[in-house]
């Protein structure tokens, strides 16, 4: 059996109070003490009260200061400190008995109330109560949104469209199908919300989550939950949907009953379960999942197949169901935490929407998603960790360029772990000598990188092969996301558990393997999927409708890697990977089959895959398998077990509806549906005053969106704060209508945050951006409660579609010289990307909204009309001037290179045109998303240069 892997599984630690905590409690007591009661004492002992006995003399104010006067003066700036003291004081106390979370904050007492805060939290500390208290006493700083959904917001909801908070009832919690009974305390110590958050939930913070869920609901001693710090032993708890540890258990029929929910929500993920959910040596048949003809077998024939096991629907079980565009979808969360495959996925997208501006044209822009697709992009940006993939294939790559520079074969890698600070890999056999900056750990059993040491390893060769294509995530635990390689089995991996659950996993699994970013060339081939996944990378995925369909083709390729092995003298493709460049070689072929076989392709399948080398290939199979070398056991609430590997995880799932949705966002891309951009009016409401169109004017509030993005205004602002408050207003700058509170926190907090939270910030915000000169307040809200910006704010978006209406009336007007200052106005004001320099962690907003794709359109139009009255004019170096200005934002539109190439051609100068054939060369070579020429480009290129493939080569 497999050692367990160093530090995957840590135990739960709940805290107790220490010795430490009770003489920090003690100090801080006598520290309050001191400061709210014996300051004033000493004051009055030493100075007096500070309110004179008779009225002051006119004198008073000309005569000199003596040494009594100066110390009374003293004593007044003490008194009014005092007060200000004793505010903080009664503020935090209040905070921490009404469980708000977040204190108001006193003025102009940003040290003394962050210091008081600390006394208060430390006193509470020696008291019974305090762990009731934490969430409120939570550490001091920036407040923080509570991840607590406050309101529901449907994507494509117009922007004037008021929408209603909800909260999530007693008895419909779909977010919550995990419960956890209270224990007895232990000693003086008590459990409480905040103290469970934090050791099932892995945030204190998110104590509200569960107080929502369980808030009114009746406990079993008959009493109810109505005040967050008050909870009972014995009480069973709602949990969310991603609780874990120990005490966590899954909601049953039984308990269901017991909690008073309608049991049919709680066991509808459980409730058709394989044949082979019992234990394996409960299994009477070599393949239980096969016998179609003893008993009942509910989990043997799949819903709406109409046929045997191994067989599967024309459209496969894993089809997009037509329904899902008819429902209000919920947040996709397990999109949004599968950080790996969301980044995977968002490359792909790339492709097909580098795609579809390849077939723009002028005055249009390409189509965004319908709202649920929609969805699930604003989901993948969230959860994408595009720094950890690229730590992964560098580090990777790297590794196995060094050990064949060292003539060593690379070590069999059974699964890597992606934690906080290093990049850990589980080797077999023991290996103490890593190549540096790897490290040894655990006597050799694991390879260990650290982040640290990725920024300075020299790139791999761009030719040197993945060495672990078959790595694919497998689901998370405390300490980071975990991964296996699926050759490494050499043999079968069945996957047993509730069918939804299986068929969530596999679809995860299946979507992270055909886009992830570590691998090189592949196949994978689906049995019991529908064939959305060709559309996420169809040079990779084959999707068949039986296992008959492909068996020889896998038997084909296992018999070929053993003649290369064979004939190049090697016992594992590793070091033939390491060693040689040719991809398609060593490329491994991969079978995922969501239906359990036949007895007879099971035998067949065994046959194949059984090899005491590693052969390139991996076969995951749904259902019990007997023979099969590993098993994976999922249960109803997501846990997947893994036994000979040790592994007790929250599996990655990608349930069919948020599956369907991914899948209708990369069928919208690929269809190359394009709109009219947007009439532009300088008249229209919320279009850029003429004020703000006047050279070297300044405004009270500048925003920049083409370009870096940044907000100028009068106001402070904390510098943590600031990303924060920049998005607010960069979302108000994008929809001059004016949107609702509600669609703006739905929009910045997609993960939900409560109304003190937001209402803290949008009140920063109005302070920040302060007043235009006519005092008017430069963050409106209007009669309808819809917040906007107010005149005195410069939008460079806004200012730009104004040029570009002028320049639009001019060309109706048939003055091109008119036209041409416009757009030349317009395009001075593109300094860079759209929104460059933004927090990659936020921003998810732009998926469920056009402007970017509006934006982009628009300039390169501009650009474009530009270049062409410069080359009218005979000026092909302003021509060539226009379009590097729209290149600078819209990089990726194609008419913008073509237009400078034609205007290098234009100059008559060979050798400009030849740098602005290796500047398009070169940006293709370094394009990680697209790195190939658009058709056109190409074809023009050919056209205007046709010796440019024999000097680039």
């Amino acid at each position: 059996m497999a050692p367990p892997i160093p530090g995957l599984r840590p135990p739960v630690r709940i805290r107790h109070r220490t010795a430490g905590d009770v003489l920090a409690g003690v100090v801080a007591v006598v520290a309050l003490t001191a400061l709210t009661i014996g300051v004033p004492i000493a004051l009055i002992t030493v100075v007096g009260l500070p309110l004179p006995h008779t009225m002051p003399s006119a004198s008073a104010l000309t005569s000199q200061l003596d040494v009594t006067s100066i110390l009374r003066i003293l004593s007044v700036v003490i008194w009014l400190a005092w007060v200000q003291l004793v505010w903080c004081v009664l503020v935090e106390i209040k905070a921490a008995v009404s469980n708000v979370g977040v204190p108001s904050r006193v003025p102009l007492a940003g040290a003394t109330q962050s210091a008081v805060h600390r006394l208060v939290t430390a006193a509470l500390l020696l008291f019974t109560a305090a762990a009731a208290l934490a969430p409120a006493v939570a550490s001091p700083g920036p407040a923080r949104p509570v991840p607590s959904i406050s309101a529901q917001v449907t994507p494509g909801v117009a922007q004037n469209t008021e929408l209603t908070t909800r909260a999530t009832p007693p008895q419909a919690a779909p977010n919550a199908d995990k419960a956890y009974r209270v224990e007895p305390p232990v000693g003086r110590f008590h459990e409480s919300l905040w103290e469970i958050a934090q050791n099932h939930l892995g945030d204190g913070r998110r104590y509200r989550e569960i107080f929502e869920l369980n808030k009114g609901r009746v406990q079993p001693d008959g009493t109810k939950l109505t005040i967050a710090s008050l909870i009972r032993p014995g009480w069973v708890l709602l949990m969310p949907k991603d609780a874990h540890g120990p005490g966590i258990e899954a909601v049953t029929p039984k308990l269901a009953s017991e909690l008073g929910l309608d049991s049919r929500a709680s066991t509808a993920r459980g409730a058709d379960v394989w044949a082979g959910d019992a234990p394996a040596g409960n299994s009477t048949s070599g393949v239980t999942a096969g016998n179609t003809t003893g008993g009942d077998t509910p989990g043997v024939v799949l819903p709406g197949t109409g046929g045997s096991a191994g067989s599967v629907p024309e459209d496969g079980i894993f089809a997009a169901p037509d329904s899902a565009a008819h429902q209000v979808p919920a947040w996709p969360f397990e999109l949004s935490s599968a950080s790996l495959l969301a980044a995977g996925v968002l490359v792909a997208l790339g492709r097909r929407r580098r795609e579809q501006l390849w077939r723009r044209a002028f005055g249009r822009r390409i189509a965004g998603p319908d709202p649920d697709a929609a969805l699930a992009e604003k989901a993948l940006r969230l959860g994408a960790d595009d720094p950890a993939v690229r730590r992964l294939d560098t580090g990777l790559r790297y590794l196995s360029q060094q050990l064949a520079a060292a003539d060593k074969t690379p070590p069999t890698v059974f699964a890597a772990h992606l934690g906080a600070e290093n990049l850990d890999l589980w080797i077999a056999p023991p290996d103490p000598n890593p190549p540096r900056p790897w490290q040894a750990a655990d006597g050799g059993q694991v390879w260990r990188l650290p982040y640290a040491a990725v920024a300075g390893l020299d790139l791999p060769d761009a030719a040197a092969l993945a060495p672990y294509p078959g790595l694919v995530s497998l689901g998370t635990n405390s300490s980071g996301r975990i991964l296996v390689d699926l050759e490494v089995a050499h043999g079968l991996i069945a996957v047993r558990g509730p069918r939804p659950v299986v068929q969530a996993a596999l679809a995860a699994l299946a979507v992270e393997l055909v886009t992830n970013r570590w691998s090189d060339r592949m196949k994978v081939t689906l049995v019991g999927f529908g064939d959305g996944l060709t559309d996420l990378s169809p040079e990779r995925t084959r999707v068949v409708s039986t296992l008959d369909e492909v068996l020889p083709e896998l038997e084909q390729h296992a018999a070929r890697i053993r003649d290369a092995m064979a004939a190049a003298g090697l016992e594992s493709v590793l070091t033939g990977r390491s060693r040689t460049s040719d991809a398609e070689l060593w490329a491994p072929h991969y079978l995922i089959m969501g239906v359990p076989p036949t007895q007879a392709q099971a035998e067949r399948l065994l046959a194949l895959a059984r090899s005491r080398y590693r052969m390139a290939a991996g076969y995951v199979i749904a259902g019990d398998v007997r023979g099969a070398t590993w098993t994976w056991d999922l249960s109803p609430d997501g846990r997947l077990k893994a036994g000979l590997l040790g592994f007790d995880l929250e599996a990655q799932l990608l349930p069919p509806e948020q599956y369907a949705a991914m899948i209708k966002l990369f069928r919208a891309a690929s269809a190359g549906a394009d709109v009219p951009l947007a009439t532009l009016n300088p008249n229209s409401p919320g279009a850029a005053p003429a004020a703000q169109l006047v050279p070297g004017s300044v405004m009270p509030v500048e925003v920049s969106l083409l370009g870096q993005v940044a907000v100028t205004a009068p106001g402070p602002i904390e510098p943590d704060r600031l990303a924060l408050a920049t998005e607010l207003v960069v979302y108000l700058a994008v929809h001059p209508d004016g949107v609702h509170p509600n669609v703006l926190t739905g929009a910045v907090w997609p993960r939900g945050v409560t109304g003190e939270v937001r209402d803290a910030a949008l009140s920063r915000v109005h302070a920040w951006l302060g007043t235009d000169d006519a005092g008017q307040p430069n963050l409106l809200t209007d009669g309808s409660g819809r917040l906007r910006l107010g005149p005195g704010v410069r939008i460079d978006w806004q200012v730009f579609r104004a040029w570009f209406a002028r320049a639009s009336q001019a060309a109706a007007g048939c003055d091109p010289v008119a036209e041409a200052e416009a757009l030349q106005q317009a395009l001075a004001l593109v300094e860079g990307q759209f929104l460059d320099g933004r927090d990659p962690s936020r921003y998810a907003w732009l998926a469920t909204d056009d402007i970017e794709y509006e934006v982009t359109a628009a300039i390169a139009d501009a650009a474009h009309q530009l270049a062409e009255l410069r080359l009218a004019a005979g000026d092909p170096d302003a021509a060539m001037d226009a379009a590097r200005a729209g290149l600078r934002l819209a990089f990726n539109d194609e008419m913008g290179w073509r237009d400078l190439l034609t205007a290098a051609h234009a100059t008559g100068q060979e050798h400009v045109l030849r740098g602005v054939v290796s500047e398009i060369s070169a940006r293709i070579a370094l394009d990680e998303v697209m790195p190939r020429m658009a058709p056109e480009t190409e074809a023009l290129i050919d056209e205007l240069l046709p010796s440019w493939r024999t000097s680039a080569a």
